[in-house]
């Protein structure tokens, strides 16, 4: 881990001095362009010299050949060690240097240019500028830094003892379940796993939010990190960074969800993954006393899924199904090969139905026709979520015959399974 964190910062220090180097050699563009422009009007040299100075901001110093020194517009001589003998480019200026011309004791740049006198003799134009308003306004970002990061870091370390806080209760819960009986144990997977999936649709609202100021927060902190001399500021700074990482991966979770991006999926049969499906919600139906039948052939091909994902898509429709119906009521899942390529699950009931209106409307959050406090809307919002995210579809229809709702999600074969 600290190997990790080293490189992290090895790489944030080498990016930060990259970033500024490209930035000085941008603005060393300005005096090299002045120098250009003056070289190009030799006979006018001098007077459009002293139009470009600014005090102490540009200077123009003008090279005679067999002489030592640059001569400025004021005809005073000077020396500097770094623009004597230099070929035209770019140069930097250090700060006693920069002082020496009469610019503030700050970094400096020159550009330097040759041109031909009328006289025919060879010149050089060097124009000095200072680096010193984009150096001040790097150090007023720096300051915005440090208090940006002391109070994301107050934030992250409170939200942290909060996620500490909140993982130990639920480990304490899972150590009380592991002692329940089977029956109470699944129904406690079911309760999870739905309030899961309704924080995953929830927060993927919010995540497109929460992505740009943690992008802003990691960047300042992977900068201040290297800076850091005291032991306790380069922990805390460390910390934050942790913090954000942890962060960082819910969201990209949750956008992945909503964006339909290109999943880490397995190859699964279609056949186990209905069985456990199956499994879960066998007792609800028991407790319910409604039937429920399978129609699942072994040789079905596999299918490239998230297996937990893709069960929760099932359990939720085996479950509203079973809301739909009465006692002795009958739900039966039917899986087959479909006829373009893709597997096909159908789950189907007997119960009390729903109109062609509502079914288009089932799958848009909040929508629902359960009587009040029985439904959030969520459960098939966000299993057809979960099917766009396999490429996959769901379609919800009142049955053909007799009364009842038809439920079917069809996914794709798994590359290696197509016939």
């Amino acid at each position: 881990m600290f190997a990790a964190i080293g490189l992290v910062t090895a790489l944030a220090y080498w990016d930060e001095q990259k970033e500024s180097a490209a930035m000085l050699n941008d603005f060393a563009q300005e005096p090299l362009a002045l120098a250009d422009a003056l070289s190009a009007s030799p006979k006018n040299v001098l007077a459009a010299s002293r139009a470009v100075e600014r005090p102490h901001a540009v200077r123009v110093f003008l090279t005679k050949p067999g002489t030592e020194g640059l001569i400025a517009s004021d005809g005073t001589i000077v020396h500097p060690k770094s623009l004597e003998g230099a070929h035209p480019g770019i140069v930097r200026l250090s700060r006693p240097e920069a002082a020496e011309l009469g610019l503030p004791a700050r970094t400096a740049l020159a550009g330097i240019r040759a041109f031909e006198a009328p006289d025919g003799e060879r010149w050089t134009v060097t124009v000095v500028a200072t680096a010193q308003t984009f150096r001040d306004r790097e150090m007023r970002s720096q300051r915005r830094l440090v208090l940006s990061v002391l109070v994301a870091s107050g934030l992250v370390l409170a939200f942290g003892g909060l996620a500490m806080r909140t993982q130990r209760k639920e480990l304490e819960l899972s150590h009380q379940l592991a002692v329940s009986t089977l029956r109470n144990e699944r129904d406690e997977r079911l309760v999870r796993a739905d309030k899961l999936a309704t924080m995953g649709a929830l927060a993927t609202g919010i995540a497109h939010e929460v992505s740009t100021p943690l992008g802003v927060i990691v960047g300042r902190a992977e900068q201040l990190l290297p800076k850091q001399s005291d032991d306790r500021a380069r922990r805390a700074v460390a910390s934050i960074l942790q913090q954000t990482e942890r962060i960082d991966a819910v969201v990209r979770g949750f956008l992945s969800l909503a964006r339909g991006a290109a999943p880490s999926l397995t190859h699964r049969e279609a056949a186990a993954v209905s069985r456990e499906a199956v499994e879960l919600v066998e007792h609800r139906f028991e407790k319910a006393a409604v039937h429920l039948t399978t129609d699942i052939p072994p040789d079905l091909p596999k299918i490239a899924c998230d297996a937990r994902l893709f069960e929760q898509v099932l359990v939720n429709l085996l479950l509203n199904a079973c809301d739909a119906c009465e006692r002795d009521g009958t739900v039966h899942l039917a899986v087959r090969r479909g006829d373009h390529e893709d597997v096909e699950f159908t789950v189907t009931d007997d119960g009390v139905g729903i109109p062609a209106a509502a079914a288009e409307r089932v799958t848009e959050p909040f929508f629902t026709t359960k009587p009040e406090g029985k439904g959030s809307g969520l459960g098939l919002a966000i299993a057809n979520e979960i099917v766009k995210h396999h490429r996959g579809a769901l379609t919800l229809r009142p049955r053909a015959e007799g009364r009842g709702t038809s439920a079917s999600v069809s996914l794709p074969i798994a590359g290696d399974d197509h016939a």
